[in-house]
């Protein structure tokens, strides 16, 4: 079984910072474990003060959902209350957001952990997230839930 250690962690952290640096932002990062228990997070210089708390919700979300939060959108939609309840759980511990910049960590198949990048737009977070992701040689492609066939990637029906 793979886990996420502080050091893939940091390693993510600062890619992400970095990438979102080169475009102009300023973006706070969170990595999670499998469970959704922060691992690291990082607010730089100039980044608005809730986007950790942001960053960390996305994070959580991916790792608990073990989807990206742009797959659970059109879940969202089409069952708010559902949604709504499942950030009212006894276990939860933090907000479900099912938005972009909210990508599950997945290697050799197996999920390991979420990572949240809020700050940017929408379109922003989640390219750096991809990006950054996909460099550091981490799986983007989830299945859909109970479709037959082939994966969903990102931006891809679920």
């Amino acid at each position: 079984m793979s886990r996420l250690t502080l050091a893939a962690a940091e390693e993510i952290i600062e890619a992400a910072t970095q990438r979102a640096r080169a475009v102009g932002k300023a973006v706070s990062v969170a990595v999670v474990d499998a469970g959704g228990f922060p691992i690291a997070i990082r607010r730089p210089d100039g980044a608005r003060p809730l986007t950790p708390d942001i960053a960390r919700a996305k994070a959580y979300t991916a790792a608990v959902m073990q989807r990206p939060g742009t797959m659970l959108k059109k879940w969202q939609e089409s069952q708010p209350v559902f949604f709504a309840q499942l950030s009212q759980l006894p276990g939860a511990a933090m907000p479900i957001m099912a938005a972009e910049g909210s990508v599950t960590i997945k290697r050799d198949g197996e999920i390991i952990g979420g990572l949240g990048i809020a700050g940017g737009t929408a379109d922003e977070d989640q390219t750096i997230a991809d990006e950054v992701l996909a460099s550091l040689g981490y799986e983007l492609e989830f299945a859909a839930w109970g479709v037959a066939g082939g994966p969903a990637g990102p931006g891809k029906d679920a």
